[in-house]
């Protein structure tokens, strides 16, 4: 009986070294995926947008929540681009001199 017990105790142990050389593999792979994904991380660019915080609610149109343009406000902004293109009557149309102001 001692051999057998003897037997019994070296494939156990053949057992959990083949176990631990595989949990040892899947460890280095891992820890390799976890080395791209935060060299990935690390290499985003950051969008010119910035953050909103959450739950923050201040009534802006988001870029996943554009609206189209009813027809009577693009009317509207026509005639308002108009309006601001027509040169005043007491205004002068080139004066002539290039000022610069500075506020």
């Amino acid at each position: 009986m001692p051999k057998n017990r003897v037997e019994e105790l070296e494939a156990t142990v053949a057992e959990l070294e083949s176990t631990v050389e595989g949990l040892t593999d899947e460890l280095i792979e891992a820890k390799e995926r976890i080395r791209v994904l935060e060299a990935e991380l690390d290499a985003e660019t950051p969008t010119r947008v910035p953050d909103r915080r959450a739950g923050e609610d201040d009534g802006d149109v988001t870029e996943d929540e554009t609206r189209e343009a009813e027809p009577d406000e693009v009317a509207e902004a026509a005639a308002d681009a108009d309006a601001d293109d027509a040169p005043a009557g007491d205004e002068t149309e080139d004066s002539g001199t290039d000022d610069i102001i500075v506020a």
